[in-house]
């Protein structure tokens, strides 16, 4: 196609952008709503969906060992067990927490009045144990706990298998919701462009009567079909990016320490703003060809 071609296509979809201001100014409503709303819940999706995986980071098993009087032998049971650990199959991590150690998270956790085990430590020396994939945990501590001098596993097995249980559904509910709502944009926009060029059915008529190949009909209105998607896609773009930037820093402090992490602005936003103009574009394109298909056809 020649320069002059592309050129007049681009120069006539601009001009019908103006020609049909009030079917223009509706498709770029419709596009700017639906948009709106896929980059709210694309927001909503990927938070969750990195607070599921934190949690899954965080799932590990404790390990006690068997108290061994004589020190030298205690520590050559604990550096064997330790490498007995890392061969099992799927062991992404082990970390060795002395007793004096455990004695310091249970006096932070609980309180100075706990100071008074200092003279007399009651506990046990632990390994921390975390997998390559969460949901193997529990496999991975029932082999633990045959391993000799292993006192117990604290393994939260109830609360794990619910746990995985519970993220497996939210994201397969989450994928149903993201691919319902996209199918639901898609259609949405792609009939309000639909009805937009329906009313221009006699323009296309009188192009092919003059001789008008189908592309030559076909590439204005899909032109036509980008420029409604990414002015459609613009002020969801400023709308999202707005929100998300004060919403961060707005509840980012009070969110510290606590389960729930917000996903840092950058790249967060980018790509978000992608998925917004890349989908608008995609839609705008999808209608009109389909659209204008119809009427090349009859």
């Amino acid at each position: 196609m020649k320069g002059r071609t592309i050129r007049r296509h681009i120069r006539e979809s601009f001009k019908s952008l103006g020609r049909n201001g009030w079917m223009t100014f509706a498709s770029i409503s419709a596009v700017t709503v639906t948009l709106l709303l896929v980059g709210v819940f694309a927001l909503i999706m990927l938070n969750l969906n990195n607070t599921a995986s934190s949690v899954e980071e965080d799932v590990e098993v404790k390990v006690l060992i068997n108290i061994i009087d004589d020190e030298q032998q205690a520590k050559t049971a604990e550096d064997n067990l330790i490498e007995q650990v890392k061969k099992i199959p799927g062991v992404a991590e082990v970390r060795y927490s002395s007793k004096d150690q455990e004695l310091d998270i249970l006096i932070e956790k609980l309180g100075e009045e706990f100071k008074l085990y200092e003279q007399s430590n009651p506990l046990r020396s632990a390994l921390y144990v975390k997998a390559e994939n969460p949901e193997e945990i529990l496999k991975i501590s029932d082999k633990i706990k045959k391993l000799e001098n292993v006192y117990n596993v604290v393994d939260g097995k109830d609360t794990y298998e619910n746990l995985f249980d519970f993220l497996e559904t939210a994201r397969n509910i989450g994928l149903i919701l993201v691919l319902g709502l996209l199918f639901t944009v898609i259609f949405l926009i792609s009939n309000t462009i639909r009805i937009t060029i329906i009313a221009r059915k006699d323009e296309i008529e009188i192009m092919k009567l003059v001789g008008a190949t189908n592309s030559f009909v076909r590439i204005p209105f899909i032109l036509e079909g980008i420029w409604i998607g990414i002015l459609g896609s613009i002020i969801p773009m400023i709308a999202v990016s707005f929100a998300y930037h004060n919403l961060y820093y707005t509840l980012t402090p009070r969110l510290k320490g606590q389960l729930l992490q917000l996903l840092e602005v950058t790249p967060l936003i980018w790509q978000v703003n992608g998925l917004i103009i890349i989908l608008g574009i995609f839609i705008g394109m999808w209608g009109s060809f389909m659209s204008v298909r119809k009427f090349l056809k009859a």
